[in-house]
């Protein structure tokens, strides 16, 4: 980072210099991430002519030091080289144990259970940058049980219905920013699938009822990493739709579209000081509309060529509603083509690929972010809440090639 810096931020001493305290320099520092992580894994299977039994764990541990480093500074006075001004390290231990068994209940169904159990221990002690100390000691025990069956009227299709719950613990980024708790989700899906010749569909339905949802807030931390909060009950469904069509010997058309709404169910906010419930508000960077696209024309087995083309609908960047964190919709198109040779000389194969992103130089933005604050200053005994917005706007057109070459052999170590 750059510019004034504060010395409590640096954890530096003040000093005098004549009759000027000084207290803040221009300085240069780094973030540092020192990181050891282990993992052990078993699994066991059992299969028959109609069942299958899964058996598994792992466990895991991961160990990281974070600290910052003062490189330069131009008021410093006596710092030693590389000062940490800060200094924490997280430990996660993950123990977890599944037993999945899937039975063919008659020649058109098959059915489904797996039960997971995950226990997790992550602990954080130290000082982060601020300067503020920071004590985790979190032990979190889930239990993630999931079943499903699946009818197939004929060879060529299927449908299925599943449920699961799962949880899942907060990252260290939430702890970070505040008092998260572990998320839980109740996921019912309903799709079907039909592979033939010349077509492939699968399509599904879903229904996400959430509690404690970590949501994105729009905002972000000092370095660019989004923040998350828990709300109470929210809520996403919705319909997705994937499809691969030949449409002749020459070409592939490859579909994709989801239409979903998701919402916070009950969600409060503070606004001009006032705690206000604000009812059902849509989730923030949760579009309702994504559409895809990919037309193929494959003229030999040595060429082809796509258009690539995507939809994203209007988003908010907050979880209010606010029309000053919206991300306007945006239709986005890519070519990309590829090209195969063989030339059975000094290597078996050589692929060039080129693809031209935003073809139509279209300006837009896919990302940004959003914050509120309170002005308690401006008006005496009053407070008026203020909203902001920043955007990421995307690049015009632009390329990117690349050449692959496949040797006739390949030799492995050991």
């Amino acid at each position: 980072m750059g510019g004034d810096t504060s010395y409590s931020y640096l954890q530096l001493e003040p000093y005098t210099l004549g009759n000027i305290i000084i207290d803040e320099t221009e300085n240069i520092s780094q973030k540092w991430l020192d990181n050891d992580y282990y993992v052990m894994t078993l699994g066991l299977n059992h299969q028959t002519a109609v069942s299958t039994f899964n058996f598994g764990g792992l466990y895991s541990r991961y160990v990281g030091d974070h600290f910052g480093t003062l490189l330069w500074g131009q008021n410093i006075s006596n710092a030693l080289p590389k000062h940490r001004f800060y200094e924490n390290q997280g430990i996660k231990t993950e123990g977890s144990f599944f037993a999945k068994a899937t039975q063919k209940i008659s020649d058109k169904i098959i059915g489904f259970i797996d039960l997971q159990v995950r226990g997790v221990n992550y602990s954080i002690e130290g000082i982060i940058a601020g300067p503020s100390k920071l004590s985790v000691d979190d032990q979190l025990i889930f239990f993630n049980p999931k079943a499903g069956l699946t009818f197939k009227p004929s060879e060529d299709q299927s449908i299925y219905f599943s449920y699961a719950k799962a949880q899942r613990e907060p990252n260290r980024t939430d702890y970070e920013n505040g008092a998260p708790k572990p998320e839980k989700l109740n996921d019912f899906e309903l799709g079907w699938r039909i592979k033939k010749e010349k077509i492939q569909v699968q399509a599904n339905l879903y229904w996400m009822e959430y509690q404690d949802q970590l949501v994105l807030t729009g905002a972000i931390d000092e370095v660019g990493a989004p923040i998350r909060q828990n709300v109470g009950e929210s809520r996403r469904l919705g319909a997705e739709v994937d499809a691969s069509i030949q449409l002749a010997d020459q070409w592939l058309w490859k579909p994709n579209l989801a239409f979903s709404s998701n919402k916070n169910l009950d969600f409060y906010f503070k606004r001009d000081g006032i705690l206000q419930n604000l009812g059902e508000t849509q989730l923030a960077f949760s579009p309702n509309v994504v559409l895809g696209n990919a037309l193929i024309f494959a003229p030999s087995t040595r060429f082809q060529i796509g258009l690539l083309s995507k939809y994203v609908g209007k988003q908010y960047m907050g979880n209010i509603d606010a029309e000053n964190s919206t991300l306007a919709a945006y239709f986005v198109s890519d070519l990309n083509a590829v090209f195969t040779w063989q030339p059975k000389r000094w290597v078996k194969e050589i692929q060039w690929s080129t693809i031209i992103n935003n073809i139509f130089n279209l300006k837009y933005e896919s990302n940004g972010y959003f914050f509120t604050y309170d002005d308690t200053w401006s008006l005496p005994g009053q407070v008026t809440t203020i909203e902001g917005a920043g955007y990421y706007p995307q690049a015009g057109i632009h390329f990117l090639t690349g050449l692959k070459l496949i040797p006739f052999r390949t030799y492995k170590l050991g």
